[in-house]
């Protein structure tokens, strides 16, 4: 079976910009996370999220994208350019259809849609900009990267909530595995206005919490809900064949994914996480005592939390893999958090280093061992990555460090 890795990475997260600031971030224990900035918050009940400092698009891409695209599809555009940069990859060498992007959309573009509803009932129709059509479409990412760089190779969107990350990198590891060279994955979300953020409250799953270093603390004793946030990561998948033909650096493989989907509520039945952690780890050809490392997916809402690590702790024993998660540091991103978690493994491997959880007192029934306030060094050859999404999406995927 071909085997599929990463040969770059672009990351826009609220607490760092680019990999190197985000993983210094990161390791550090460096919280994005604070009082909403980009609308003014207080009259809702939730205050708080973790957003992109200093991102202006128009130091990133052409003055003919900005009037036709949201901030989501901005910054899935400049973090593609830096995962291309990164792999060394000049789209023009390529044949356009040996390329294809997949990326994971939560929300499409919210804030873009705002602004022009509010033309529509302020001004008329006639004041709607015709780019409505496609700036707030779920795949409008795909969509923008593939005509940027003349990718006309197999494309698509993945929609799962949070687990959706994972979810497209899956799909991009398949098409590389039919023959496709290069594929563009992974995804990010950004939706902090006033509309996209009605929306969001009407999960039901938002802290009220106004303390930033106690709001979203997943396994915690306190735990009450999660803080959004905005960003994630862009990665470029090559067959590692591909890959070392053309003398790429290589920063790990996607090596093993699961996914399942939770029966309904008052069922009767379980969660059907575990099951996607051990098809995760079948595909990949690992045993439990090959993982390393475990980037949880970090609910912070208590009967979520539980499920989750009674999970990880059957697959892989009580206490048995120390776990992380890094996006204490974030917020949860959607479907902007798997592939950000994806990249920070990789980091992680590379340095030697697991990232810390932070502001987290954990509850002793959980029997997890948490990476807690400080980074942790190990020697780390495999890590897995679990994201859930909200309606039952559960989905793994196996990393491993580049040989």
């Amino acid at each position: 079976m071909t085997s599929v890795v990463v040969t770059g990475m672009g990351i826009a997260a609220p607490n760092g910009l680019g990999a190197a600031d985000y993983w210094a971030a990161t390791r550090g224990g460096k919280s994005g996370i604070g009082r909403i900035t980009r609308f003014d918050p207080s009259s809702y009940p939730a205050q708080l999220a973790g957003e992109i400092p200093g991102f202006e698009a128009a130091e990133h891409l052409p003055s003919r994208l900005l009037p036709q695209t949201d901030r989501v599809t901005r910054l899935s555009l400049a973090a593609a350019d830096w995962a291309l940069a990164d792999a060394g990859v000049d789209p023009a060498s390529f044949d356009p259809l040996d390329m294809g992007v997949v990326t994971a959309s939560h929300a499409g573009g919210f804030e873009f849609g705002q602004g022009e509803l509010r033309k529509l009932w302020a001004q008329g129709s006639q004041f709607v900009s015709a780019y409505q059509s496609f700036a707030w479409f779920y795949a409008v990412n795909s969509g923008q990267i593939s005509i940027r760089h003349g990718m006309k190779g197999p494309s698509g969107v993945v929609v799962s909530d949070q687990a959706g990350g994972l979810d497209a990198l899956a799909q991009a590891r398949r098409l590389v595995r039919k023959g496709t060279p290069l594929v563009v994955s992974g995804a990010v979300d950004a939706s902090l206005c006033p509309w996209g953020w009605v929306a969001q409250l009407a999960g039901g799953r938002m802290t009220t919490s106004d303390e930033p270093t106690r709001a979203y603390t997943p396994f915690d004793r306190d735990a009450r809900g999660y803080v959004p946030g905005e960003g994630g990561a862009i990665l470029i998948l090559e067959s590692a064949a591909a890959a070392r033909a053309r003398g790429a650096r290589v920063h790990g493989e996607i090596a093993g994914h699961g996914t399942t989907f939770d029966p309904p509520p008052g069922s009767g039945r379980g969660s059907t996480l575990r099951t996607a952690i051990r098809i995760a780890l079948d595909d990949a050809g690992a045993a439990p005592d090959d993982i390393d490392v475990v980037f949880a997916d970090g609910a912070g809402v208590p009967e979520l939390d539980r499920v989750e690590a009674e999970a990880i702790s059957e697959v892989f024993g009580s206490g048995g893999v120390p776990v992380t998660v890094p996006k204490t540091m974030t917020g949860r991103l959607y479907s902007g958090a798997a592939p950000l978690d994806v990249a920070c493994a990789l980091l992680a491997m590379r340095a030697g280093v697991i990232p810390p959880t932070v502001h987290v007192d954990p509850c002793p029934e959980y029997d997890l061992d948490l990476v807690l306030h400080q980074p942790r060094t190990a020697k780390l050859r495999t890590a897995l990555v679990v994201a859930r999404g909200h309606g039952g999406f559960n989905s793994a995927m196996v990393v491993r460090a580049a040989a």
